[in-house]
């Protein structure tokens, strides 16, 4: 059983937006950085978003800068990720990952089993 758990995903049209939520179950998320990566059918995984512990410092794939937000609760031990703007090419499982650094997926150690996002042209 992965330590994560993501949702929010779903069916949307181009254009459309998607709110994905990621959260532990017995484990504090605070203390760790967070990101989201996504995986495409046939493709490798790429970073999507991180944020940073202390929630000061985000980072952004150029992909999606402009129309994608990463945040986080930490009272509600919870992070986001805002995405607007939809695009069929960001059809893709939408993992979240804790314990690393930045964009880096091999600094990670933490991962959830991913929520599927799908846009629809």
């Amino acid at each position: 059983q992965r330590p994560l758990v993501e949702s929010g995903g779903g069916l949307v049209q181009a254009g459309g937006s998607l709110r994905l939520a990621c959260t532990a179950s017995g484990r504090t998320l605070s203390i760790y950085n967070m990101a989201w990566f996504r995986q495409a059918p046939g493709q490798e995984r790429e970073p999507v978003a991180s944020i940073r512990a202390s929630a000061d410092i985000t980072s952004y794939a150029d992909s999606v800068k402009g129309r994608f937000t990463i945040s986080r609760d930490n009272a509600k031990n919870m992070v986001y990720l805002q995405m607007n703007s939809l695009k069929p090419e960001d059809t893709a499982l939408y993992y979240c990952a804790g314990g690393g650094w930045d964009l880096q997926a091999d600094k990670y150690v933490l991962w959830g089993q991913g929520t599927q996002v799908t846009v629809s042209s």
